[in-house]
């Protein structure tokens, strides 16, 4: 079944509205305004945790609802319910209305249609019973318990969800998605001669769970929280002081995300609030530099077959060999700044209007080996996880907590260290970048972006990259 075909039997068959009924009440809210939509959704989602040896909690949940909205020039109109029914919307209609009473604007064009559909055929809570899942998470407590006897604790937790979207615009133009999302996630805490310490994992992606119930999956999954915690044992206190870094591959890109992605989306850019603002064309990173954000990547959580404002998805090249050459745009934000829109309108639920917001975002590979680039460093910090960070859009000022980190002596990683936190700039990170490698990775499927209030799964990803002066936060007395 298509995507459109799933979503008019939730949407209409289901609720008895009648599509013809509901065209005309979304012409008559956009007649006169520049831009808007009808958004309808569905979503099912689950969550299990399993925690010291037994099922901590387990929760579905249904949720259905519209968000209607109008647009003229940089105002917005936004009026949602969770009634799925003509009369809510006729309601909704004369709320937005007001947002371009006497404006006269001229409505945008739509977006093109696609016929691609990334995931109509995958449900993730379908198929699967909840037995099966329980005795997922009991082994990965067994099989981690069993794996090194200083293990203290291990909490590890199962979640999906199944999203239909339509989207319904002026003249009946009607696009749909349909979005699977799985996640799983392994926290262990060791303990040995009275110290704790501990580590965790997690994998996701748009797929069914049939991935996460192989052993080899959810055993790598539990491997991992274990080598962490493990790791973390040996852990000596961070040094402090500007040197240089070498960041790993993969989840380390979400530093590219926070510190300098943000700045690249067009809302910032338009307001000129970003660090990144009026510099389309020049140099803003080191040659060899290149980052896209990308939301056809088959099966990652950032990918979408349309945005949520129907808008396909797509490739964008955000910088190339170190030029800035594009910013990631919604429908408003590009109509205003007179260029097209980069299928990066993104909305948490239909509780929320749609903002410019990333999808899958990475560096790409560069022609250094990894072992190289630490083999280059003298002194330095070798920064291989990260957990939380801050970020100041304007400036682009961040700060970032490793979470798994070595010290780098004559050109070799050695001893573990704890408490390192990454100090710097996004822009004058991106300068700093001397030698780029060949191993780029996506992260393992746990992105979360927040903005505005608003979360939605994201992708991130790099290679191994030398940063040739970063200050570095320690704890070293």
């Amino acid at each position: 079944m298509s995507d459109i075909a799933t979503t008019d039997d939730l949407f209409f068959t289901r609720t008895d509205m009648d599509k013809g009924r509901v065209d005309n009440l979304v012409n008559d809210a956009l007649d006169g305004a520049d831009d808007g939509e009808l958004f309808l959704e569905y979503r099912q989602s689950e969550n299990l945790s399993f925690d010291d040896g037994r099922l901590k909690s387990a929760g579905f949940n249904t949720m259905q609802g519209f968000g209607l909205r109008a647009v003229a020039g940089e105002a917005t109109g936004y009026s949602l319910a969770s009634e799925l029914s003509e009369d809510a919307i006729s309601r909704a209609v004369e709320t937005v209305k007001t947002v371009h009473a006497g404006y006269g604007g001229t409505l945008d064009q739509s977006p093109t249609g696609t016929n691609r559909a990334l995931y109509d055929d995958i449900n993730p809570l379908a198929g699967v019973d909840f037995e099966a899942k329980v005795k997922l998470l009991a082994e990965i407590d067994a099989y981690a318990r069993a794996k090194d006897p200083r293990v203290h604790q291990v909490s590890a937790s199962l979640a999906g969800e199944w999203q239909a979207v339509q989207i319904v615009r002026q003249g009946g133009q009607r696009s749909a998605d349909i979005r699977p999302l799985v996640r799983l996630n392994v926290s262990i805490i060791v303990e040995q001669d009275g110290r704790m310490e501990s580590g965790s994992f997690g994998t996701g992606g748009r797929v069914p769970y049939a991935e996460y119930l192989n052993p080899e999956t959810w055993q790598a999954a539990a491997d991992e929280a274990l080598r962490q915690a493990q790791i973390n044992l040996e852990s000596v206190p961070a040094p402090a002081g500007e040197m240089q870094v070498v960041l790993g591959s993969g989840w380390p890109g979400i530093l590219l995300h926070e510190a300098i992605g943000h700045g690249l989306e067009g809302d910032f850019n338009r307001k000129r609030t970003s660090a990144f603002s009026g510099l389309m064309g020049e140099r803003i990173a080191a040659p060899g530099v290149t980052v896209i954000d990308d939301g056809t990547i088959e099966d990652r959580r950032g990918s979408l077959t349309i945005d949520d404002e129907g808008t396909p998805s797509q490739r964008t090249v955000l910088i190339e060999d170190g030029i800035l050459t594009g910013y990631m745009q919604d429908r408003m934000n590009a109509r205003l700044m007179g260029v097209q829109p980069t299928g990066n309108g993104r909305r948490q639920s239909y509780a929320h209007a749609p903002i410019p917001r990333m999808t899958n975002t990475y560096m790409l590979a560069g022609s250094h080996d990894p072992d190289e680039i630490i083999a280059s460093v003298d002194n330095g910090l070798y920064a291989v996880n990260f957990g939380g960070g801050q970020v100041d859009i304007t400036s682009g000022k961040f700060v970032f907590t490793c979470t798994e980190a070595y010290l780098i002596e004559n050109g070799k990683a050695t001893a573990p260290v704890k408490g390192a936190t990454l100090i710097g700039s996004g822009p004058e990170v991106l300068k700093e970048v001397s030698m780029i490698g060949t191993d780029m990775v996506l992260d393992p499927g746990v992105g979360t972006c927040g903005k505005d209030g608003q979360g939605v799964p994201v992708g991130v990803g790099q290679p191994t990259l030398k940063i040739d002066t970063l200050t570095v936060g320690g704890t070293a007395a």
